[in-house]
């Protein structure tokens, strides 16, 4: 997840739990419906996600999702935005109640968060210049791939997803190897190395659906190639120790797909439907 740009509302000041310790069935809950509001987590920085439009308001894929969690349970929403190195440690001191900003689900993280919903899957895509002879990713064999340092994308080139980590990752394939994998900090930058050209930096890039298309629109010089290569889930988070608040939001999601509402949702924001793997 990209840099957060500060917090936007202050959350109510009641005490959640930290990492080594479980909140009493229902304490979570109960104070969202003392307080009337959902305290959620997300990102102003993740577009089409979570980001601040031209008015300086939060908005997204994620902030819509949030608010219907809030509608669900039948209390008003706010949102914080907090560093990923804190949600990640799960010591959230009762600032926000949920954290809906794509995590991706493993077994470590398993120890401090429940997931009691998947709403959102994000692919992992292979892009080419548009001048490029390849008609598949097949044809990648060999060939320099760019990628992001760190990301699923990069474990992918190199053939090492650790899938006994993952939770609920659909069955993936390694269509290619890479003859050289070259990493970058940043999406752009590696987009920037492929539209030189063909094979002048680059021969390909791995990476986020999302950045890969938007770019597309943007008019760079260069096209998908093939299907996602790996499809990463993003889950609702929530610490240990509230089952009545996870059903509430497991009643919410499933809801929203049963609706086609979500889907809706996932049009408006990214053109396309990212709440199923395909």
């Amino acid at each position: 997840m990209k840099a957060m740009l500060g917090k936007l509302a202050l959350a109510t000041s009641v005490m959640v739990a930290p990492l080594g310790n479980s909140a009493s069935a229902g304490e979570v809950l109960d104070k969202v419906l003392a307080a009337k509001t959902l305290v959620v987590a997300v990102s102003p920085n993740y577009p089409p996600s979570s980001f601040l439009n031209d008015y300086g308001e939060l908005v997204g894929f994620d902030v819509d999702v949030g608010r219907l969690l809030a509608e669900h349970i039948g209390v008003g929403v706010k949102y914080e935005t907090p560093a990923w190195d804190i949600i990640t440690s799960g010591k959230w001191q009762g600032r926000w109640d949920v954290v809906v900003a794509s995590m991706a689900p493993t077994k470590e993280r398993a120890k401090i968060f429940n997931f009691p919903a998947t709403y959102q899957y994000g692919a992992y895509i292979a892009a080419v210049h548009k001048d490029s002879k390849a008609a598949d990713v097949e044809d990648l064999n060999g060939k320099v791939v760019g990628v992001l340092a760190g990301s699923m994308g990069y474990n992918y080139l190199s053939q090492d997803i650790k899938k006994d980590e993952l939770i609920g990752v659909p069955p993936f394939e390694y269509k290619f190897k890479a003859g050289e994998i070259k990493t970058y900090e940043q999406s752009n930058n590696a987009l920037d190395d492929l539209r030189i050209g063909d094979g002048k930096r680059l021969d390909a890039f791995v990476g986020d659906d999302t950045v890969i298309l938007d770019a597309i629109k943007a008019g760079y010089p260069i096209r998908q190639l093939g299907s996602g290569l790996v499809y990463a889930p993003g889950v609702i988070a929530t610490l240990h120790g509230d089952a009545e608040l996870d059903n509430k939001i497991a009643e919410a999601i499933k809801g929203l797909k049963e609706s086609g509402k979500l889907s809706e949702l996932s049009m408006k924001w990214f053109g396309r439907d990212v709440t199923t793997a395909k």
